[in-house]
């Protein structure tokens, strides 16, 4: 069997794949990083909207409806 430095053919498809590897590696821990920007964003967002719930809670406990209220509008 012929040595990796005497083909170069061999040589070519392992230096092809360390490229390929190399660029697969970059790629992953591009992923991993928006990911983890992605979780920190959904974290806060959810924050927020339950925040929003709770004042949104508060602020209808604190009023009353009126019948009008169910009405349509003048337009319809």
């Amino acid at each position: 069997m012929a040595d990796a430095a005497q083909d170069p053919s061999l040589e070519c498809r392992l230096i092809d794949l360390e490229t390929r590897l190399a660029h697969h590696e970059r790629m992953a821990e591009e992923l991993s990083t928006v990911m983890f920007e992605q979780g920190r964003t959904i974290d806060l967002l959810t924050a927020q909207v339950r925040r929003l719930r709770e004042r949104l809670a508060d602020l209808e406990a604190g009023v009353e409806r009126s019948p009008q209220d169910d009405r349509p509008p003048p337009h319809y």
